[in-house]
């Protein structure tokens, strides 16, 4: 009989706690975290993990994936996709209902969508999975909603054709009644905000007149895009009680728009991305068709202000937008950007991203980070009661982070099933040693341990509903 009072035990760890940083130890038992003090007895675990001079993180809540099963696991699927989550520090995600055939917008789609996930070559940490609103499908989102799905995302500008059945952006007839539909549910609407009319207009301009660099298509897509699209949407919230997300903010403006809603008492939330954060308009530029995606990235006064919201806590969340595609997709031909698939690859990088530039260079407490990260979403999408804090009784996803091993990211490193992004020759101020998910160690750097493995099985997260 084993007798061990915990399972597994990590040592002298700088623990990013919910308030700040302590050096403590973690205690695991059947998966949760059961031990929080200095100096617990290793004798008293089976296993025992020295963190010495490391840094120890919630797991990340990436809540913005796209994992393209099913129907096009060939572009990612979700075995090579939670792989690079694991290697990023990420032990929990939501994936998004488009760019998979059919697109989840009903629940013969969402079945579908379940079965990939827990299949054999499925999620290797913890998933929940978003629905979709879409043009006609109004009358599906009871049923989805009963199935699990932790909100709803809708497009306001196209998102571009991935073949028969694609998901499709909404007109200002469906939003309306969808968000009066979802309203009614308790549900919550995610957002991507950009104008359809401005920017379709400004690409057709461009192109018509043969402007099809890729400081063109970065013009097509201009802030008051984002703007314009945010207000409009926070009006009809306003209207109709409808609880909003938005995804991928990519300006100061547009989340000043949303503070102002808080205030005045819309149930509202904020995201931006690791890519808004690290680069600038003159990064795309250099670096070409990887770094093309909508909302494009901005200038650096753009990005310093979105940094000194999220210091200030005006930015909820950061998720990931991970959009893969073949590397092919990434080709331009005759010089046109307009017709590059728009997409950043980026889960595996979303810690040391932020890490890096916010908590290093930028001076930002890591516990500040790690609410973005990993409590903010965890609480936002039902999951606050188990997920993105390290404290009793939660699950013991935690992730080691070397925050003294500087590297410069390689194609080779990438566990993506194409192994291309934009953050390819990015270099890190830090790195992630060790990913455990509800204890059991998915990812490990250390050479020394016999590198990374994958352990324990990812498992479907429904969302909590207080007192239940």
């Amino acid at each position: 009989m084993n007798d061990r009072q915990w399972d597994v035990l990590i040592k002298g760890g700088s623990v990013v706690l919910p308030d700040g940083v302590e050096v403590l130890d973690i205690g695991i038992t059947d998966g949760r975290i059961t031990g929080l003090s200095s100096n617990l007895p290793e004798a008293a675990a089976n296993l025992v993990i020295s963190a010495a001079g490391k840094h120890i993180f919630a797991g990340i809540v990436d809540a913005h994936v796209h994992f393209n099963e099913p129907g096009l696991g060939d572009w990612e699927g979700f075995a090579t996709g939670t792989a690079a989550l694991a290697a990023g520090g990420c032990t929990s995600f939501i994936d998004m209902p488009l760019n998979g055939l059919p697109p989840t917008v009903n629940l013969s789609a969402l079945k579908l969508k379940l079965d990939a996930a827990a299949g054999e070559n499925g999620a290797c940490v913890d998933y929940a999975i978003w629905g979709g609103l879409v043009p006609g499908n109004i009358g599906e989102l009871a049923a989805l909603s009963e199935a699990g799905v932790v909100g709803y995302k809708a497009f306001m500008s196209y998102p571009g054709d991935t073949g028969e059945g694609c998901f499709m952006n909404v007109d200002d007839e469906t939003l309306m009644e969808g968000m009066k539909a979802i309203a009614s549910l308790d549900g919550i609407l995610a957002l991507h905000a950009e104008d359809e009319a401005m920017v379709s207009a400004l690409a057709a301009a461009k192109q018509a007149e043969g402007k099809v660099s890729l400081r063109d298509y970065l013009d097509a897509r201009p802030p008051a895009a984002e703007w314009e699209a945010v207000k409009r949407a926070l009006h009809m919230a306003e209207r109709t009680g409808c609880k909003l997300h938005f995804v991928h903010i990519s300006t100061p403006e547009a989340i000043d728009l949303i503070g102002e809603a808080k205030q005045s008492g819309l149930d509202v939330t904020a995201e931006t991305c690791p890519h808004y954060l690290a680069f600038t308009d003159e990064d795309v530029i250099r670096i070409g068709a990887a770094a093309k995606c909508s909302p494009p990235i901005r200038s650096e006064r753009e990005r310093e202000a979105l940094w000194k919201q999220l210091a200030a806590g005006e930015i909820d969340i950061i998720a990931s937008d991970h959009s893969p595609c073949p590397p092919a997709m990434k080709e331009v031909t005759g010089g046109n950007y307009f017709d590059v698939w728009g997409g950043i690859l980026g889960a595996q990088s979303l810690l040391e991203v932020i890490v890096s530039e916010g908590g290093l260079k930028r001076g930002i407490p890591l516990h500040v980070l790690s609410r973005a990260m990993s409590a903010a979403p965890a609480e936002r999408f039902g999951f606050g009661h188990k997920k993105g804090k390290i404290t009793f009784g939660f699950d013991a996803d935690l992730v080691v982070v070397d925050l003294t091993s500087p590297y410069v990211l390689t194609e080779q490193q990438l566990k993506y099933r194409h192994p291309h992004s934009a953050f390819v020759g990015y270099a890190f101020d830090c790195q992630v040693d060790m990913t455990l998910l509800r204890g059991n160690i998915l990812f490990n750097r250390s050479a020394e341990a016999g590198g990374e493995r994958t352990g324990g099985g990812g498992q479907r997260l429904w969302p909590h509903v207080a007192g239940t």
